[in-house]
């Protein structure tokens, strides 16, 4: 089937926001980040976050494990051969990272999970990726994968290629636990002065706002392992600047924000366990995007960039999270900047 060519262009404003002081790979560098938003606030908020960065010791952030993951089913005849081939897959675990590897040059299986309802089985792969964020590499081993598993175990049989326990663009607690993509935490320290100047609040507000809207309300809302203000409106400005795959912001939208005090100043955290970013592949090649990983010095040449990009992202969300509830503290400000900035 092909589609007609049509002459329309979806286009997103975008700035680049900077400089954020980032300590990353013991290096300390001011970066810049580009965010593709019609909310115009979310600017106007990260800029002001990235100056207490400046102004501060900078972000310290750190990429703790990239994986990407894909789940299949399979269905055994009964729970007796389902639990005697997902104990053959466990023990073989060797030969089945041999298989993924023949894939792709990149592609590494670094854990497998198996688990049965009954006689069906999800299995469970996750994979190092390179610079790709992996789905169509993870989705190719996982097929060579499932040939293995049958042409061994000869009575169980194919069901799907995904079975939901992946879990791809849908929050999900098993993700929340091990983790989908980058795995981001970053941390800063801002003093008492700072805030009061700058943030115009102190770090006990803070930290009592975070208490109260951020965990309290998180579970009195049922969220799944999260609590947060708002980490997917920065994640998705980042991803739609940068080419990625913009669903993938629904399991980015899970992460844990932490205030605590440090001495007289300010201790602040964000993490985020499923940052899915790529630095290689589709999307990433178009005129923009290729512009924009180049203002992050996210070189496709450098095998490290990707987690260097989910680095950035996590270090861009802290700021505007911390910005927000610096405002949200203070009655009447959030709408008074929404009005001043998006109908002055």
């Amino acid at each position: 089937m092909e589609f007609e060519k049509s002459e329309l262009e979806t286009t997103i404003p975008t700035k680049i926001i900077g400089p954020i002081k980032i300590n990353y790979n013991e290096l300390t560098e001011l970066c810049y980040i580009p965010l593709a938003t019609f909310e115009i606030p979310l600017w106007y908020s990260t800029k002001r976050g990235a100056l207490v960065t400046v102004e501060s010791s900078g972000i310290s952030v750190h990429v703790m494990a990239d994986i990407m993951t894909r789940s299949v089913i399979l269905e055994a005849p009964d729970l007796q051969r389902a639990i005697l081939c997902k104990a053959w897959m466990e023990h073989n675990e060797q030969f089945i990272q041999e298989i993924v590897e023949k894939t792709s040059n990149f592609a590494k299986l670094k854990n497998l999970f198996v688990e049965n309802v009954g006689r069906l089985l999800y299995v469970r792969l996750h994979m190092e990726t390179g610079n790709a964020s992996g789905h169509n590499m993870a989705t190719n081993a996982a097929d060579s994968v499932i040939k293995f598993i049958i042409s061994n175990c000869k009575d169980v049989k194919y069901i799907s290629v995904s079975g939901n326990y992946c879990v791809d663009k849908k929050v999900s607690a098993i993700n929340g636990i091990l983790g989908r993509g980058k795995r981001v935490s970053a941390e800063i320290t801002v003093s008492r002065k700072i805030c009061e100047r700058i943030l115009k609040t102190t770090p006990e507000k803070i930290i009592n706002l975070n208490n109260k809207k951020n965990l309290i309300g998180s579970i009195l809302a049922g969220g799944v392992r999260t609590a947060n203000a708002h980490y997917s409106n920065l994640v998705l400005a980042a991803y739609l600047a940068t080419g990625q795959d913009a669903a993938n912001i629904v399991e980015a939208s899970q992460g844990i924000t932490f205030a605590d005090t440090s001495g007289d100043d300010l201790y602040f955290s964000v993490n985020l366990p499923n940052i899915v970013v790529g630095t290689i592949g589709n999307g990433k090649n178009l005129p923009f995007a290729l512009r924009n990983l180049e203002q992050m010095k996210c070189y496709p040449s450098d095998p490290y960039s990707s987690q260097r990009l989910a680095a950035l992202i996590a270090s861009a969300v802290l700021c505007s999270e911390l910005s927000l509830l610096a405002t949200l503290g203070n009655q009447g400000e959030l709408m008074r900047s929404h009005i001043k900035l998006e109908r002055g």
